[in-house]
């Protein structure tokens, strides 16, 4: 009978670790799923912005070119880096598609401020409300993105640590999950931009 209760016992205790263990197994995979879903979300906030200011380029470039006829090539390069930059499809998940994608975003940027260093030369440009309302677009649509950068980079962060802090480390990658890559600044953007008059 002792015997019978002993057995009983270990029974009874390996089924209450095991409950206890599974319980925890989905405690974090829901952690985990939970912060992956915010870390998208925020990249989604991100994407949102990007295509605002890719709405707004067309807009820009018809404007500047009613009054800039002779800048075509400029303004080829703005169309251009627009259709680049919205093509450049990315996964948070792979460094090389994060890279090209800024390097894409980076482009469109250099050629935007290309664009609104050539409304100086234009002094009819640079009065027009509409160039002007636009320009204003603009500026706060970058704005946003940088805004939206650093809480994806925030996100992300909470996402890692939480990711690679034990035990979840050795359940995160049974369930698919790896850190993220944080959304870094193009290479050279450490340098002020050199303007002249």
């Amino acid at each position: 009978m002792k015997a019978l209760f002993i057995t009983l016992g270990v029974v009874v205790a390996v089924v209450v670790i095991t409950v206890i263990t599974v319980i925890a197994c989905i405690g974090i995979r829901n952690g985990l799923i939970d912060r992956d879903e915010k870390v998208r979300e925020q990249w989604s906030q991100i994407e949102t912005q990007l295509q605002r200011r890719a709405d707004l380029i067309p807009n820009l470039v018809n404007t500047v070119r009613g009054y800039a006829s002779h800048e075509q090539n400029t303004l080829s390069e703005v169309v251009e880096a627009r259709a680049q930059a919205t093509q450049t499809r990315i996964d948070v998940n792979d460094a090389a598609a994060m890279a090209r994608f800024a390097q894409a975003q980076g482009e469109l940027s250099s050629a935007l401020s290309r664009l609104m260093a050539i409304s100086e030369s234009y002094p009819d440009l640079k009065a027009s409300q509409n160039f002007r309302d636009l320009q204003t677009q603009l500026e706060g649509t970058e704005n946003r993105i940088a805004v939206e950068r650093r809480k994806y980079n925030e996100a992300a962060q909470l996402f890692n640590t939480y990711v690679k802090m034990f035990p979840r480390n050795l359940l995160a990658g049974m369930f698919g999950f790896a850190s993220l890559n944080y959304f870094e600044a193009q290479q050279g953007a450490e340098k002020a931009p050199e303007v002249q008059f």
